[in-house]
């Protein structure tokens, strides 16, 4: 009889926590979200129009070399959402701040990066095509690292879909982060340690940037501009992953609970 309480009390510890709706928080509010996306629109419009009429960067490679203006900067969104994913993985793990919340930022994260890093691939791809006359080459270390980098994360990811609790799931997709977060320095600096056919850092340099003028700015803007997209993207992808745990979970009081207050919210508008 003892043996059957215990094991009815430690069963919610497993369930999905209900989203709190005592007050909006910035993923629940659809204001904060049309501000995201109109903002990440216009600036990747603007960039879109600047990449094309700006004269190439590079001579040598011609029309190729405009890839830089959307390249580097879905590089660096990957970076950034992987650093998010492990950063949010950690504060799972550690007892102090272990809330739900941060496996469901750690998981929108880890999805976001595996689409940015793969857009790097590609477009990495067809640059080299049309500069080094390969689409891919495994010997490269950039590449081969890039590669690598893509197949571990799609891991992490593929982990998340694997039946279990809230809690297995977390603990373990929280450990394959961490473990596919260390070739993330590896591919960054595989320029730097190994001779490749990818160029060297065009902005990290100790003396001055490969490109200046309107390039630079062009450049420099759709980092800004696709960091926005990231931003907009959590947004809806941690929305996502709330509800999958409340309807996966059997937990329809949890889901009715979490769209109540997300009405409310776009009624209210959004506090923070």
């Amino acid at each position: 009889m003892n043996a059957r309480m215990n094991e009815t009390t430690d069963k919610p510890e497993d369930k999905p926590e209900a989203p709190s709706t005592d007050g909006a928080s910035l993923t629940d509010g659809r204001t904060a979200s049309w501000m995201l996306g109109l903002a990440s629109l216009v600036l990747l419009a603007i960039v879109a129009v600047l990449g094309a009429t700006t004269p190439a960067p590079d001579y040598v490679q011609g029309e190729a070399s405009r890839l830089i203006y959307v390249h580097p900067a879905t590089a660096w969104v990957s970076y950034a959402a992987f650093a998010t994913n492990v950063v949010c993985a950690v504060l799972w793990l550690w007892p102090r701040t272990r809330k739900i919340g941060w496996d469901h930022a750690a998981g929108a994260a880890a999805h976001i990066g595996v689409f940015f890093v793969t857009m790097t691939f590609v477009l990495g791809a067809i640059w080299g095509r049309g500069t080094w006359g390969t689409f891919f080459r495994l010997r490269d270390a950039r590449m081969a690292s890039t590669l690598v980098l893509l197949l571990m994360y799609l891991g992490v990811v593929t982990l998340r879909q694997l039946p279990a609790s809230p809690t297995t799931r977390a603990r373990r997709t929280a450990l394959g982060s961490m473990l596919a977060f260390l070739n993330v320095p590896i591919v960054h600096f595989s320029v730097k340690w190994w001779d490749t056919l990818h160029q060297g850092p065009t902005l990290a340099k100790p003396e001055r940037p490969s490109i200046d003028g309107m390039p630079l700015a062009t450049m420099l803007l759709s980092f800004v501009a696709f960091t926005v997209l990231f931003s907009w993207l959590m947004v809806h992808r941690v929305r996502i992953e709330r509800w999958n745990d409340a309807l996966l979970g059997d937990d329809l009081d949890a889901a009715i609970a979490l769209r109540q207050g997300e009405g409310r919210v776009s009624g209210a508008g959004v506090t923070v």
